[in-house]
């Protein structure tokens, strides 16, 4: 019980970051917010477990599932936050991370040459439908952004990195690395490369005492007591269980977006995001009971 509520709470803690970015001034960049997010929050989750962090790099098995996973880990902030400018924070959490656990088994099934049941294919079918309506539907909708379909694509494309990252850091745990060596080694690769795009892009966040408390508990909150809890979570939930639990992270943002932010989707949208919390739910807690019918 700990464990999972553990997740619960790192799921809202994930569920405001859409809100909370969007009260930062029109020209803080969604590049500049990812990159800082990350930045700093990967290098507190590097620097709380260093010694074993610098262990896992060290590692030949592991080091080279850390550096594609650390791939995932750049990519994510930016297309994920760049995604809910464009398309809303509804929109951009679902997207961003509805499609993750399709692209997971995609992974699997490419790397791993695990079959795609058909149970699978309807749902990733479903989800893909979901995400057109979303993208269509967004358009003219109350306080979503002026570019939805893009911001889909990106949303997509940061599910796509949230799968990596996550089945990279499974492959390098079962290298024989602990958990918090792999995520602090991991995150603290990605925070370096980051940290020269901050440095680029992240002038705007310091021109106001708003903008550096809201950046601040982005990089606090959302990622690194998060991940800290996540992590604690993990150590006594299946991962498969963990992500069915972490799907409360959409409905809390969406919830959000439409209390505080005041976003507001047709029923087109609204099927759209129905159809890909949907979908996703019945993939996960497929594959859940699958695996403890048949553990590897």
């Amino acid at each position: 019980m700990s464990g999972a509520w553990a997740l619960v709470l790192a799921s809202l803690l994930w569920g405001t970051t859409g809100t909370a970015a969007s009260f930062l001034p029109d020209d803080v960049s969604p590049i500049a917010v990812g990159a800082s997010t990350m930045a700093f929050g990967g290098s507190l989750l590097f620097a709380v477990s260093a010694p074993l962090a610098i262990a896992a790099l060290r590692d030949q098995r592991a080091r080279r599932w850390l550096i594609i996973g650390a791939i995932g880990v750049v990519v994510y902030p930016l297309a994920f936050y760049t995604s809910m400018n464009l398309a809303g924070v509804a929109i951009g959490n679902v997207v961003s991370l509805g499609t993750g656990p399709v692209f997971a088994a995609i992974l699997e099934r490419a790397i791993e040459r695990r079959p795609l049941s058909r149970l699978w294919l309807i749902c990733a079918s479903i989800a893909i439908v979901g995400i057109v309506l979303l993208a269509v539907g967004g358009h003219g909708a109350q306080g979503v952004g002026a570019n939805p379909v893009l911001g889909v694509l990106l949303g997509c494309l940061a599910g796509a990195a949230y799968a990596l990252y996550t089945y990279a850091s499974s492959r390098a745990i079962h290298a024989g690395q602990p958990q918090r060596g792999v995520i602090g080694g991991m995150f603290g690769l990605g925070a370096t490369v980051l940290v020269p795009v901050l440095l680029v892009t992240g002038a705007p966040l310091a021109q106001s005492a708003q903008s550096v408390g809201i950046a601040t508990y982005l990089a606090l909150g959302p990622m690194f007591v998060a991940y800290l809890l996540f992590g604690i979570g993990m150590r006594t939930l299946r991962s498969t269980t963990a992500t069915t639990i972490t799907l409360l992270e959409p409905f809390v943002a969406t919830i959000l977006a439409i209390v505080i932010v005041g976003e507001r989707l047709d029923a087109i949208g609204w099927v759209g995001l129905v159809l890909i919390l949907a979908a996703v739910t019945v993939l996960v807690t497929a594959r859940q009971t699958h695996r403890a019918e048949h553990p590897s």
